[in-house]
């Protein structure tokens, strides 16, 4: 039978893909036949005609995993799912599809990473948490929480309590997304209120800024925006953003590298500051300006548009207004892409220096 581990999370967006695309990587140096399964899957995509879980699509690109992209992501809750379920129960039907593609990705794999969606209840509705499919598939559990001390050990033993109701074992915890001024006390204070309550800590990962960046071309993909020029130079990561609310002189004191300027497409004044600052920078910062977004439904003077044209810097347009703008990119929920080559690296080495693999390969 093939090893296996369950991926679980306090809450959405903890960090699970990200430590279950870690775990992957550093396996490989003890396995040589890798499976992964999503089995319930709440964002979807559409790959050859079926609707499959952006993260398994995102693990079998990243990770060379070849299982047959429907298996890894047999269940993928579409509009509407829920509402039909509660309607018509099936509960023998999901799990004989879970089951089944779990059995032709294990089959000739030495170990599975598994990974679920939400806390330990997410899928009780239609009689599958992550607690119940766990157990389906026989699978030891590892909790990701993200940083803090209070908040996270609380909701640790509340999705604990879920697991052990099914009668599944937590191996122990991941606590991601430390602030990396706090992790030196974080660190020691989580470890020892968790073994005060007997869950193992398996990892204290520090906060990484840089996972967090979006791209314009995953700006692009999550809104209404249209794009007007720059569409070549859409990977670059957004490091900082900058809403064009002041007097240009103003704005060159917060425009720094990879910046994203927020402006109404009528302020020929603040895109003209910005767009020099970025060529003036050209041999010391290639992307100083990572993106402008002109809101407002409006464009400037056509020989203005012509010089961001040649700067080759990505032109959104949008009817919105600035504000709205603004938070809807504060919103995103930034997920690795397949291209972020040096997010993927980052991960991998991150899981490698603090999470404790040989410990984790002993206990399953």
């Amino acid at each position: 039978m093939s090893r296996r581990v369950f991926i679980a999370a306090t809450m959405q967006n903890d960090g699970k893909t990200t430590v279950s695309m870690g775990l992957i990587f550093n396996f490989r140096e003890h396995f040589k036949n890798l499976g992964f399964i999503k089995p319930i899957g709440q964002r979807y995509v559409v790959e050859g005609g079926q609707k499959v879980d952006e993260d398994s699509v995102l693990i079998e690109d990243v990770c060379g995993i070849e299982s047959g992209i429907k298996d890894m992501s047999p269940i993928a809750v579409e509009r509407g799912f829920t509402e039909r379920y509660i309607l018509n129960p099936d509960k023998e039907s999901i799990d004989r599809q879970i089951k089944e593609s779990f059995g032709r990705i294990a089959q000739d794999k030495e170990f599975v990473v598994i990974e679920g969606t939400g806390h330990a209840g997410v899928g009780s509705v239609f009689d599958h948490s992550n607690a119940s499919v766990a157990k389906l598939l026989d699978a030891k559990v590892i909790l990701v929480s993200s940083g803090g001390v209070g908040k996270p050990i609380d909701e640790i033993m509340l999705n604990k309590a879920l697991f052990e109701k099914e009668g599944v074992s937590l191996l122990g915890v991941i606590i991601n997304k430390v602030k990396p001024d706090k992790y030196d006390k974080v660190k020691p204070l989580v470890q020892e209120g968790l073994k005060r309550l007997g869950v193992n800590v398996l990892g204290v990962m520090p906060y990484q800024k840089m996972l967090s960046y979006p791209t314009m071309r995953q700006i692009l993909e999550e809104s209404d925006f249209k794009i007007f020029s720059g569409g070549e130079c859409m990977d670059t990561y957004i490091a900082k953003i900058v809403v064009g609310a002041m007097e240009p002189h103003d704005a060159l004191n917060f425009i720094s590298a990879n910046s994203l300027l927020i402006t109404p497409g009528d302020r020929e004044d603040l895109i003209m500051t910005a767009i020099g600052l970025h060529i003036s920078k050209a041999n010391v910062c290639p992307t100083q300006i990572a993106g402008i977004i002109l809101t407002g439904g409006f464009l400037p003077h056509p020989e203005v548009l012509e010089v961001m044209k040649s700067t080759h810097i990505p032109v959104f347009v949008t009817e919105l207004d600035t504000y709205t703008t603004a938070s809807l990119i504060h919103d995103l929920t930034v997920k690795i892409r397949p291209q972020d080559t040096d997010k993927i690296d980052a991960v991998k080495k991150m899981v490698k220096e603090y999470v404790a693999i040989d410990e984790i390969l002993k206990m399953v």
